[in-house]
């Protein structure tokens, strides 16, 4: 039951992560270019691209399908966003985190890393012990 509490709490995290960011690609594509790691051409892509990633990823969490694919993909990106904000925070850059959207304008810093490598670590979890039993991927015994 943990798995199942943390699987769905987890993709919808994400579910509103993604959710609040569509529609916006212009501030989300401020937020990247803050952290100074990305050219203008890979932010951009990503900026359209991350939202209806995230809700993909968000949605196949709760549902529970082809869990433990997605709470791998998850695992990596909250590594990925606690390393960039890490970065930031080393180089003494004052990026917008940008995690909920265009009003979220908490600056990095190190709780939102600690935040996302949780969030990391619950994801591999996940992916290690399965989808718990209410899940899609149980029901079709996918797993």
């Amino acid at each position: 039951m943990i798995t199942t509490i943390g699987r769905v709490i987890l993709g919808a995290t994400l579910l509103i992560s993604g959710a609040v960011k569509v529609g916006h690609p212009a501030t989300l594509a401020a937020s990247i270019a803050s952290f100074h790691l990305l050219g203008p051409g890979v932010i951009v892509a990503v900026s359209i691209i991350l939202p209806y990633f995230e809700i993909l990823v968000g949605t196949y969490l709760v549902i529970g399908l082809f869990t433990r694919i997605a709470s791998f993909v998850a695992t990596l990106q909250f590594v990925v966003y606690g390393a960039a904000i890490a970065s930031a925070i080393l180089r003494k850059l004052p990026a917008d985190c940008g995690c909920f959207g265009p009003n979220d304008h908490a600056v990095a810093d190190w709780p939102h890393v600690a935040f996302d490598l949780a969030l990391a670590a619950i994801a591999l979890i996940i992916a290690v012990r399965g989808p718990g039993p209410h899940s899609l991927d149980r029901r079709l015994r996918v797993e």
